[in-house]
């Protein structure tokens, strides 16, 4: 593990994987791996609810990680891992909360609806894999990260904005980049003391991408076999 993201979901970070797999820190952990691989969601789990915590069978074969279920536990990766640099990668807090709201949020919400419930009910007797999947982003994101309130905006942006004033505090300057995927490839590069590339910066997984993105990967989750 060369690279530990630790910061949240909907700051860039299905852009960031991608400029850091380009970069050849390979491949490189995020939420998305969890839907081509449904099982790891059980680890996760594990993790959440105490039974274990084997960080190097969680990674195995990942050089970095960034989002979430990985940024909920950037204190204790940074510890298991400290020659791994800390890559805080932040946004706009008003422009994250849209963001957040629009997609993660949105979803966690609907499961809490009646028809909601009932929909999502169904799907967890269809698959579970996608049961573990939801149960795990319960525990792990809303619950962890969120005390369980994100209905609360001025709480929502008090964790973000807490969360970003603890990991700056946790490590000295040459551990640790607070970076804004707007910047692009020179200050991440500078950082990794890797030469910038002169494919242009990876852009993906805007909130529209998101939504539509999200049935359909939820879709085959419950469809595999």
């Amino acid at each position: 593990m060369q690279v530990i993201g630790a910061g949240f979901g909907r700051t860039g970070t299905a852009s960031l994987k991608a400029a850091l797999e380009h970069l050849g820190l390979r491949p490189c952990y995020h939420m998305l791996e969890i839907f081509d691989h449904p099982e790891m969601a059980g680890q996760w789990l594990d993790i959440a609810e105490g039974r274990s915590a084997d960080w190097d069978a969680v990674f195995d074969g990942y050089q970095a990680t960034v989002d979430w279920p990985g940024a909920s536990y950037w204190r204790e990766l940074a510890d298991h891992y400290p020659e791994a640099k800390i890559l805080l990668n932040v946004r706009d807090p008003q422009r994250w909360y849209r963001s957040m709201e629009a997609t993660i949020f949105k979803q966690a919400r609907t499961r809490e609806t009646l028809a909601g419930r009932a929909g999502y009910a169904v799907l967890c007797r269809m698959s579970g894999d996608f049961a573990a999947f939801t149960r795990m982003t319960r525990e792990v994101v809303v619950e962890r990260v969120f005390g369980g309130d994100i209905t609360d905006k001025a709480h929502v942006l008090k964790v973000f904005k807490d969360h970003t004033d603890a990991v700056r505090a946790s490590f000295p300057p040459d551990r640790v980049l607070v970076y804004d995927v707007m910047q692009g490839w020179e200050p991440l590069c500078a950082f990794l003391g890797l030469p910038v590339p002169a494919a242009p910066f990876p852009r993906l997984n805007d909130s529209e991408s998101f939504v539509r993105d999200a049935r359909r990967r939820i879709a085959r989750m419950v469809l595999r076999r």
